[in-house]
């Protein structure tokens, strides 16, 4: 316990409280293919009120929901924080908006933030394990779906305006948002606009690990390495290039009625943010210093180069900028049929247009930086996603007795161009048919689910012109082969064709008591990224290469849960299993197979890498297990209620054939305690994350730390239907530092240290 003399001190005097999810909160799932599956007990499915997020500071979708069991976030500085549940990331997690899938390009880089504005919304819903296969395909981790009512389903009663201001300590932010919503002439229209500036984000000193400039050419020992590596810790106070800003709008309209609804949508989504850590391109270190660059970084001479401030004063001022640019538009519509055989119709149309780019900045020393390292292009790199989505959903059954049949047809364009095209253009269908049904059979609630995918990517392998190859007059009239200079261009289709089922078992044991299983086979299809990848992924400092080969994944999955609720204790608790065979991963070359594949005499393919970390997709059979546990309490104190809860998660993921699956979520508990009185509402929590050593042979193990974090809300009637909250908020409060271990950059993007800020909203 004496870990936790700390964090409990600071409970104690911090009169603030962090926003988290109400764990005996309803149970609703607006789900895209079940609207609401029966047998899904509240153990299995957490359900977060949008005032825990509005009300709550900004951040990423990941790190908002970092205390919900079995949830984590991939963490890439503040504006980037893609989800993990239960150990699985990338496209084993979808994340869906008003339960169709978000189409960005978060899926191809770990620096780029999900398509979302996490304003004005009415929820967000989890749902982790098999289960999830009743809402989208692939989707062997879970879901997360965010709901807004942008397009309102029925009519809205009363009018509503809000505005709100927050201001953060931590990276001087500054955000205002308003929302307006109001029946107009019949016509149902809602608008809201969200944006937020902030600067570089604080750090606890010591916090960086410049891991890039411990050379690999040293030739001390083990020790010295160790030694030279703490001279390379530097004390900073904020985190350079960690400074974003984003503004989204949203404006819809619907017409409702006894026949149904009908309504239209549009939204816009800008970010601009630094990346905290970007690898270097091969042409900046060879092309642009040439041989001298070598010559000057001999010996002792190269760690002279890189010790004190001249190696940063040289760099100053450039860094690598990012903005992303998307356009969504959706129609939506319910026509209710009501007779014997059809209840109602229910359709989706959303358009997508996405784009991100990437660019160097140069700042102040542009000029003198081009003039140092000529030959080092500033060309900007584009990633694009256009895509168009159809769903029609055919209600058969009855809210008690749900029978429904989904067909869902996607087509999507990705494509990587510019400096950093480290992937071909990829043209992907998917087609969709699932049927879904609740039955209740002798007290068991049964849901069922089968559906059938039909996938088609159609890429391009790109692949390394052989030394011979590269003779002059081998290519001097090739024009194919002088616009991709050092690869080959071979047109590629994958093609796949799965059958995935779940079936979820639910029954109520007592009046306090339930339980379910989930039983679900689930086939995941090898991204575009997967397949396709093949170049420089400098965000993470390596050379990526795809797989045209690779098998689906097929995920048999398992688990177990209870849920126990009165009218003083709570409790709940989910074991499971889940068996991937061809888990895909992407697997680093070791210092072993480099010095190999050198004394082989392979430099020139080292060369072709840019001396970047070669990785590559594979796969292998893979087995993940774990749990979540939760207990708590209800008090009635000082004329309010206070509710304490403890929760723990783990999850393990091994090789069938032996050793560990890499950049796995470490075990956790997390305390928290949630006090309401009339208006007020006050919450303290503590993050208690284990280290993790139970690593991959090309990983490094990531220390234990402790978060503590707080919030304290009041709202006030102003008079005429008008109310005032004001909250309060601190995370981190103990300026620990903080890792997470499913980042490929932990080290260089560590966690934001103390951050304590204030928000007022405003509605009437």
């Amino acid at each position: 316990m004496a870990r936790y003399a700390l964090p409990v001190v600071a409970l104690i005097i911090a009169p603030l409280a962090f926003s988290q999810e109400s764990t005996l909160e309803e149970v609703v799932i607006t789900s895209s293919f079940t609207h609401q599956v029966q047998g899904q007990n509240e153990s299995s499915v957490a359900v977060i009120p949008g005032t825990d997020i509005t009300e709550n500071f900004t951040q990423s979708l990941g790190e908002h929901l970092t205390t919900i069991a079995g949830v984590s976030s991939n963490n890439f500085g503040p504006a980037v924080g893609q989800p993990v549940i239960r150990g699985l990331s990338n496209n084993r997690v979808k994340v869906l908006q008003n339960n169709l899938v978000v189409r960005d390009v978060a899926g191809i880089g770990p620096d780029h933030p999900i398509d979302l504005d996490l304003g004005n919304i009415e929820q967000v819903e989890i749902v982790r394990g098999a289960a999830a296969l009743l809402h989208s395909n692939g989707a062997s981790g879970g879901i997360i779906n965010v709901v807004d009512n942008t397009i309102a389903r029925s009519d809205i009663e009363e009018p509503l305006f809000t505005l709100s201001a927050e201001q953060q300590t931590g990276n001087e932010g500054e955000g205002f948002s308003t929302a307006f919503k109001r029946n107009i002439g019949g016509f149902n229209v809602s608008y809201s606009f969200t944006g937020f500036d902030a600067q570089d984000y604080e750090v606890p000193n010591g916090a960086v690990l410049h891991e890039g400039e411990e050379h690999d050419d040293h030739d001390e020992d083990h020790d010295d390495h160790d030694e030279d590596h703490d001279e390379h810790e530097e004390d900073m106070g904020t985190l350079a290039n960690s400074d974003f800003e984003t503004k989204a709008h949203r404006f819809g309209i619907s017409k409702t009625g006894e026949w149904g609804f009908l309504g239209a949508s549009y939204q816009d989504i800008s970010y601009t943010y630094g990346i905290p850590f970007h690898g270097e391109h091969a042409d900046h270190d060879e092309e642009g210093h040439g041989e001298d660059h070598d010559d000057d970084h001999e010996g002792e001479e190269h760690d002279d180069d890189h010790e004190g401030e001249e190696h940063h004063d040289e760099h100053e001022g450039e860094r690598i900028v990012s903005q992303t640019d998307s356009e969504v538009f959706t129609i939506e519509g319910l026509l209710n049929v009501n007779n014997a055989l059809l209840n109602s119709v229910q359709f989706s149309i959303r358009d997508t247009d996405y784009t991100l780019f990437e660019q160097h900045a140069e700042g102040d020393h542009e000029g003198e930086h081009e003039d140092e390292h000529e030959g080092h292009s500033e060309e900007p790199t584009f990633f694009t996603n256009d895509s168009t989505e159809v769903q029609m959903i055919f209600n058969l059954g009855s809210a008690e007795n749900p029978r429904r049949v989904v067909v869902n047809q996607v087509s999507e364009k990705v494509a990587v161009l510019g400096e950093e095209a480290f992937m071909e253009p990829v043209k992907s269908t998917e087609t969709t048919i699932g049927a879904f049904g609740g039955f209740d059979v002798s007290g068991f609630d049964i849901d069922v689910g089968i559906r059938y995918d039909d996938i088609e990517r159609k890429g391009t392998i790109r692949e390394m012109h052989e030394e011979e190859e590269h003779e002059e007059e081998e290519h001097d009239e090739e024009e194919h082969h002088d616009e991709h200079e050092g690869f080959e261009l071979e047109p590629f289709t994958f093609k796949d064709q799965s059958v995935s089922g779940v079936i979820t078992i639910g029954r109520n044991l007592t009046d306090s008591l339930s339980g379910s299983v989930n039983l679900g086979f689930v086939t995941r299809t090898p991204s575009a990224m997967e397949l396709f990848m093949n170049g420089e992924h400098l965000a993470v400092a390596r050379y990526e290469i795809g797989d045209a080969n690779l098998k689906p994944e097929e995920s048999n999955n398992i688990d177990f849960n209870l849920f126990y609720n009165d009218e003083t204790w709570f409790a709940s608790a989910s074991i499971y299993r889940n068996t991937i065979d061809n888990y895909i991963y992407l697997r680093d070359e070791s210092e072993e197979e480099h010095e190999e594949h050198e004394e082989e005499g392979h430099e020139g393919e080292h060369e072709e890498h840019g001396g970047l970390l070669l990785a590559e997709y594979m796969q292998a059979d893979a087995t993940f297990s774990g749990y979540e546990i939760e207990i708590g309490r209800r008090f009635n104190i000082a004329g309010g209620e206070l509710e304490v809860r403890l929760h723990r998660d783990q999850v393990k993921a091994d090789f069938s054939a032996g050793g560990n699956v890499p950049r796995i979520t470490p075990s956790r508990n997390v305390f928290a305690m949630d006090y309401s009185r009339g208006m007020t509402r006050a919450m303290v929590e503590v993050q208690d994350v284990g280290s993790q050593n139970a690593i991959s042979s090309f990983e490094t193990p990531t220390a234990d730390f402790r978060l503590v974090n707080g919030r304290l809300s009041h709202s006030v009637d102003v008079g005429d239907g008008a109310m005032l909250t004001i909250s309060a908020f601190g995370r981190n409060l103990t300026n620990e530092i903080a890792r997470s271990h499913t980042s490929f950059v932990k080290d260089e993007v560590p966690l934001a240290g103390r951050n304590i800020g204030i928000k007022a909203s405003l509605s009437f």
